[in-house]
């Protein structure tokens, strides 16, 4: 089976959660017998690919599943491609209008109209896949008219290996020390940064948030406010280059998010052992047992209950990692290209 993994927009979304997804998706395909292809057009671009349009030998390769990752004009073009040549088409559904309200500026004013677009465009496929069971009671609501089926992310243990060995050189690099409360991935108010920088002003922990934020004009009033003037035990640290050292050098996850359809960080986090607090949001049931394998919190008070139980706590930083690396380990990769696969043979039957 030769199946296409598109990611639209590829280059840019290298740093974002869609983008970690998508090399997943491959990363597991690969320890199958599924053949990948990355790129819908001939020649590998789209103007490549309308010169071989022009020269007769067609703008699209030859594929026999379209696995579409985005929901902009390229991808609708591979869709509509998939309609005219009957090749079954999964949409895979990263983006919902609640996730999109609170990422930047204007996202939540916008969140209404790319709902009713996003109605639309799942509705094509043959197949929609989503990371849980809650983001497909969101799609079913909109209504979306097409199967849906929920398939984990997954979380990618390799790439995590070796992180112990870089707790120094990350505490280090960003003058850390003490207990550590850290976040990982996009500052978005949606993703809770205003809790994560209330309860640093707080408590007396140090609070680090690992990843990249907007200081340009599409940057929320919030994140610019946060980022720009933050609390004196909080660092924004931007960029780092190696996800394993930000793993390193935490020692509590804290994640108080408001609305997610799954969060890779937080199976990454479990990966390492780390003891993780959360929001208790919809998605977070299905997946985490509060006082298992993570600690769920509803109010800010409960949030620095929960900092401060398990910065005085070892034993049970031990119990809630240990459990946490045996939960992320039901997420493993070579499950999830299973899951892939049956969804691909599935489609393919039924088309």
């Amino acid at each position: 089976m030769r199946v296409l993994n598109y990611l639209e927009l590829e280059g840019r979304l290298d740093r974002s959660g869609i983008g970690t997804a998508a090399d997943q998706q491959r990363a597991a395909l690969a320890t199958t017998d599924v053949s990948v292809v990355t790129s819908p057009w001939r020649g590998g671009s789209p103007p490549r690919a309308v010169v071989a349009g022009l020269r007769g030998r067609g703008a699209f390769r030859r594929y026999d599943i379209a696995h579409c990752n985005m929901i902009g004009p390229g991808t609708v073009a591979v869709a509509r491609h998939a309609k005219r040549t009957g090749t079954p088409l999964v949409l895979h559904a990263h983006v919902t209008r609640e996730d999109f309200a609170e990422s930047f500026r204007g996202s939540t004013s916008l969140a209404g109209p790319l709902g009713r677009y996003l109605r639309w465009f799942y509705s094509q496929a043959d197949l929609v896949l989503c990371p849980s069971a809650y983001t497909k009671r969101i799609l079913e609501s909109y209504p979306v008219d097409a199967p849906i089926r929920p398939v984990t992310n997954g979380v990618d243990t390799e790439s995590l290996e070796g992180f112990e060995a870089l707790r120094g050189e990350y505490r280090g690099r960003f003058d850390l020390d003490g207990p550590m409360v850290f976040s990982v991935g996009n500052v978005f108010e949606r993703k809770g940064v205003s809790t994560f920088c209330r309860l640093a002003e707080e408590t007396d922990y140090e609070f680090v948030w690992f990843g990249p934020y907007d200081t340009g004009p599409q940057a929320s009033e919030t994140v610019r406010r946060w980022t720009s003037n933050p609390p004196e035990n909080v660092t924004f640290t931007g960029w780092v280059d190696d996800k394993r050292g930000a793993f390193a050098a935490g020692d509590i996850y804290c994640f108080p998010t408001k609305t997610e359809n799954q969060g890779i960080a937080v199976l990454e986090a479990m990966t390492c052992g780390k003891p993780v607090v959360l929001r208790d949001i919809p998605v977070f049931e299905e997946f985490y047992t509060d006082g298992h394998d993570c600690l769920k919190c509803s109010t800010r008070a409960e949030f620095r209950d929960a900092l401060d139980r398990l910065a005085t706590d070892p034993d049970l930083r031990e119990r809630l990692g240990s459990n946490a690396r045996e939960t992320a380990a039901k997420h493993s990769l070579d499950r999830v290209g299973t899951k892939l696969v049956a969804a691909y043979r599935s489609v393919r039957d039924t088309a």
